[in-house]
């Protein structure tokens, strides 16, 4: 059997979010530090393995207030929760190049599992003979699963930060070597 490994190109990938603000509008951020891995046997996307690893530091929605906010115990609690990984138990085939992929979500140390919906966009050589791969996968998670409770009522009604995060990540991946197994 050969084992695939693949690195994602962190300068043509992206993971970013969106949640609601005030009820009425979305606000959305990225985090700009992140690496993953794919490795997959004998090439089968549907018997791959996932692994990332994202700074939490590194979020961004445009406002340095807010991307304080962020940071703080309130949300991320960087100082003491570093980093968000996320791990793949299982990838099931849904047809169409489409994949389910479940795996275990951490973030400030609380572990969840959740389904990402992915496409595969195919493979190509580039013109300095490398192999790539690109995905696209979403999911939707409620931050109060993870411990991210901070919020604030509205005179109005509502509250200030909604409770589902949509996450979008968009991927190209660099296949590193073949190797032999075993």
């Amino acid at each position: 059997m050969a084992l695939e490994r693949w690195e994602i190109d962190s300068g043509h990938s992206g993971i970013h979010f969106s949640v609601r603000h005030m009820v009425v509008a979305k606000v959305r951020g990225q985090f700009s530090r992140w690496s993953a891995t794919i490795v997959a046997e004998d090439g089968d996307l549907a018997r791959a393995q996932v692994e990332a690893v994202i700074d939490a530091s590194s979020i961004e929605t445009g406002i340095a207030d807010r991307d304080a906010h962020l940071k703080s115990p309130d949300f991320l609690d960087v100082a003491n929760y570093p980093e968000l990984t996320f791990k793949s138990k299982r990838v099931e085939s849904l047809g169409g190049g489409r994949f389910l992929v479940l795996g275990d979500l951490t973030i400030r140390g609380v572990t969840r599992e959740v389904a990402l919906d992915v496409e595969h966009g195919g493979r190509i050589k580039d013109p300095w003979g490398n192999e790539r791969a690109g995905f696209m996968a979403r999911t939707s998670i409620d931050r109060k699963d993870f411990g991210l409770r901070w919020n604030q009522v509205l005179e109005a009604g509502g509250l200030l930060v909604g409770d589902r995060v949509d996450i979008e990540i968009d991927v190209e991946a660099v296949k590193q070597t073949a190797a032999k197994a075993a």
